[in-house]
């Protein structure tokens, strides 16, 4: 919302402290420019198994799908981890064992320009009922959720980038390799303001 003034068309929203993948950004940039307009939003789902950390549990926006393979809703699920090679959910909601092939949201959406409008009103309202909270946060999957119901939708772009951050301390070599072997493979540079 508060680069409303200096967007003019169709954008994307991510996480400034997450590794998206290259392929991930190319989807998105296809589906921004033919697909995307005041009906039709996206959001890149990335296979659950390739945002799991190998030291310790992680929470992720889990996908739900219809037959269109549209997004029905993105549902919070906390400690996730892979358990004698099953991805189980430590949060006490059902199922509490995820398929391998789950989509998760990492947060990176497709928008048209009316969604600066559509969430104003929605902001608005939610300043209304829990704007004096300390904590209260206006998060993008509650506008997601009431495009849906609102007869609109939104596209699960696939993509075959692993997404990758920095979790846990014990994270940040694999990082750091990983962000190595894209530059030696030419497929991410070695110096990004140069």
């Amino acid at each position: 919302m508060c680069a409303k003034d200096a967007v003019q068309g169709p954008f994307a929203v991510i996480n400034a402290d997450d590794f998206y993948g290259r392929n991930a950004f190319e989807n998105a940039a296809a589906f921004l420019n033919v697909g995307c307009d005041g009906k039709t939003y996206a959001i890149v789902g990335y296979d659950l198994t390739k945002t799991l950390s190998d030291h310790g549990t992680v929470n992720r926006g889990v996908c739900t799908l219809n037959a269109d393979g549209n997004l029905v809703s993105v549902s919070e699920r906390i400690n996730i981890a892979m358990t004698d090679g099953r991805i189980i959910c430590g949060d006490g909601m059902e199922p509490a064992e995820l398929p391998v092939n789950t989509k998760v949201s990492m947060n990176f959406w497709c928008f048209d320009m009316s969604y600066f409008g559509y969430t104003q009103e929605m902001f608005s309202a939610f300043l209304q009922s829990s704007g004096k909270e300390l904590k209260s946060e206006f998060f993008i999957p509650i506008v997601a959720d009431q495009f849906i119901k609102d007869g609109n939708d939104i596209v699960i772009i696939p993509t075959t980038s692993s997404w990758f951050g920095v979790t846990y301390k014990e994270d940040a070599p694999f990082v750091k390799q990983k962000l190595n072997d894209l530059i030696k493979d030419g497929e991410y540079p070695s110096g990004l303001w140069n």
